[in-house]
C-alpha cells in the first residue's frame, strides 16, 4: 500500500494511477478511461498548451467547458480515493478539503472567461488553480470546526 501523500502525488500525475498502486486495478481503469474521455472531449491538452504559453484567448476558444466542467469533480474525486484507500489512518472529516476544492475548482472554471484580477484574465487553467487554495482553506476550516465540535460532546 502507498501512503497518503504518495497516493494524492500519483493522483495529480493522473488520475487512476494511485489506484493501481494501491492495488484497485478496475478503480484505476474507470478513473484513467474517464480522464482520457474527458480530457480529450474538453481539449484539456491543448488548453494546457495555450495557457502556459500565456496565450489565454485561444486557451479559452479552444475550451469545450461543457466536457470540462466535469474535470474538476473526476479529478478531486479520484484524489480523495487513493487517499482514503492508501495506508495509515483517514481522520474523520478529511473529504472536505477534498469536497469543497471541487466546488471551488468548479466555480473558477465557471468564471474563468471572464473574470479579471486588473486587466489579466488568467482563463480556464489558472484561475481555477488559484480558486483550489481558497477551497482547500475552506474545506479545512469546516473539517476543524466539526472536529472542534464532535470533540466538544464527548
Amino acid at each position: 500500500m502507498t501512503g497518503k501523500i504518495e497516493a494524492i502525488l500519483w493522483s495529480i500525475a493522473l488520475p487512476g494511477f494511485a489506484q493501481f498502486l494501491n492495488k484497485k486495478f478496475v478503480k484505476g481503469i474507470v478513473f484513467i478511461f474517464l480522464e482520457f474521455l474527458v480530457n480529450v472531449n474538453s481539449h484539456f491538452n491543448i488548453v494546457i498548451l495555450y495557457s502556459f504559453q500565456g496565450n489565454t484567448g485561444e486557451a479559452i476558444e479552444s475550451t469545450n467547458f461543457q466536457w470540462l466542467m466535469f474535470y474538476p469533480c473526476l479529478y478531486m474525486f479520484a484524489m480523495w480515493d487513493a487517499y482514503k484507500d492508501a495506508e495509515g489512518e483517514t481522520p474523520p472529516y478529511s473529504y472536505l478539503p477534498f469536497v469543497f476544492g471541487t466546488y471551488f475548482v468548479t466555480i473558477g472554471l465557471m468564471y474563468s472567461s471572464s473574470l479579471k484580477f486588473g486587466q489579466i484574465l488568467l482563463g480556464p487553467v489558472w484561475l481555477p488553480i488559484l480558486f483550489l487554495i481558497p477551497g482547500l482553506l475552506f474545506g479545512n476550516f469546516i473539517k476543524c470546526m466539526l472536529m472542534r465540535i464532535k470533540g466538544l460532546r464527548k
